[in-house]
């Protein structure tokens, strides 16, 4: 008897993969086609709203960094942002390389369809981002050094190997994050599962294009020393890594794993 002939007679179905990987891909697949079929009207709501709540961890972290100094206390803190995005069904545009991308590659969807999701949600955003944090630093004056020099980090960095390596770091956490959310069904295992990549995120800190931007666009309010356009050189190499870190590092792999019921599902669609 073959090692897969013995898996299969082990598990509880006959499928190509675990029934585990199974439901999880099924899951995965069904909401990535639920997000690319929606209006423009949709994707850009749900993309502001996702801005400004993961404006909440950005609050919550100044405010115990504020307070402590302390950036690893500060990012468990960040999490809150995290929970909100899960809990209130809003979308960061780096929770799009993977949930999104599987439904393409089992043509439930197509590639138009996730680009207008990422450019969308992007867009959104930062565009809701850039709003809360306007109210932040006018609610809380007193964290404009804090905001300052935590903004500081990110558009002073060169464009070199260590940034490059923070910034892929970045993408393939967060997507790893989406992952270990869709790979449950217990809601207290993926509010765990957003603590830790909120940590791994502010606490360390790596390299997200979204949710240090906010971080930056909140000392600009608060009369930071640099403009838009370092953030936007920032930004613009921050966004291809943090791609390319989800895509080869964390949705490519899980494909690969799921080959077998990528082409169960495209065999289905035809």
């Amino acid at each position: 008897m073959s090692d897969e002939d013995r898996r299969r007679e082990l598990g509880s179905n006959d499928g190509p993969v675990e029934e585990e990987i199974e439901e999880s891909f099924d899951r995965i697949v069904a909401e990535g086609a639920q997000r690319l079929h929606r209006p423009w009207r949709s994707v850009l709501i749900t993309g502001f709203f996702g801005g400004v709540e993961v404006g909440l961890g950005v609050m919550a972290y100044l405010a115990v960094e504020h307070s402590t100094g302390n950036k690893l206390l500060a990012g468990l803190a960040f999490g809150i942002g995290f929970i909100a995005l899960l809990l209130a069904k809003s979308e960061l545009f780096t929770e799009g390389f993977l949930v999104p991308i599987a439904a393409v590659a089992a043509r439930e969807a197509r590639l138009g369809q996730l680009g207008r999701l990422w450019a969308g949600t992007l867009v959104a955003n930062l565009v809701g981002g850039w709003c809360f944090m306007w109210l932040v630093l006018h609610a809380f004056p007193e964290w404009a050094p804090t905001v300052i020099e935590s903004a500081r980090h990110f558009t002073e960095a060169p464009p070199n190997l260590q940034s490059f390596c923070l910034a892929t770091l970045g993408g393939s956490t967060i997507t790893l994050m989406t992952r270990m959310q869709q790979g449950t069904e217990s809601v207290p295992a993926k509010i765990a599962a957003a603590v830790a990549g909120g940590f791994l995120l502010s606490g360390l800190p790596l390299f997200h294009s979204i949710l240090d931007s906010l971080l930056i666009f909140g000392a600009l309010h608060a009369g930071a020393p640099f403009g838009y356009g370092q953030w936007l050189g920032w930004f613009a190499y921050t966004a291809v890594f943090n791609v390319l870190g989800g895509l080869l590092l964390v949705t490519a792999l899980r494909l690969l794993r799921s080959k077998e019921l990528l082409r169960e599902r495209r065999a289905h669609s035809s």
